[in-house]
């Protein structure tokens, strides 16, 4: 993994990984090994995010929440606990109210314009509006195919078709091919 990258793991938390859960990933076991051979190398230049809902959610998030109200728990809630198996990974938590992680808090870790290795859930919501958003800032994105898990297996490939078509401020890898540059 290049020096200078960090690794960003979107949302690796039980809302999203628990089968059980309206919003659970299928994909969310497989991609469990390729994070935490990412995060190794990384070190401490891993960041993780947390979605968390808005205390007084305004706008469209306020009826997402009527539309999802298991979703609308405290920020504490054990729903919203990053997973056990990667809970140990970088020392930098961002939580936000928002599907794309990039903005202020993230920037005040990674500076504005940085080189994002992308990894984590939901490719088709939270990983494609982080990448979108900060390729739009001028950061450089790396999404890590194998390392991110979608809705389903055909919203992954369809997130993954449109963030190709960002190059060269979007780029998809493998996991060995990160590991490898």
């Amino acid at each position: 993994m290049h020096p200078d990258a960090w690794l960003v793991v979107v949302d690796p938390q039980r809302i999203f990984a628990d089968g059980a859960s309206q919003w659970g990933s299928p994909m969310f076991p497989d991609i469990v090994e390729p994070v935490r051979r990412l995060a190794a190398a990384a070190g401490e230049r891993t960041v993780v995010t947390r979605w968390v809902p808005a205390e007084d959610p305004q706008g469209s998030w306020a009826a997402y929440l009527e539309a999802w109200p298991f979703a609308a728990v405290p920020e504490d809630d054990p729903l919203l606990e990053v997973v056990p198996e990667l809970a140990d990974l970088g020392s930098e938590v961002v939580s936000l109210p928002t599907f794309g992680k990039w903005g202020y808090a993230l920037q005040a870790v990674t500076g504005p314009t940085p080189h994002l290795v992308l990894a984590g859930v939901s490719t088709d919501c939270c990983v494609i509006s982080t990448a979108l958003a900060a390729a739009d800032a001028g950061a450089t994105i790396t999404v890590v195919t194998d390392a991110c898990a979608g809705s389903t297996p055909e919203n992954h490939r369809a997130a993954m078709d449109v963030m190709a078509l960002y190059p060269p401020q979007i780029t998809l890898a493998t996991t060995d091919e990160v590991l490898a540059t």
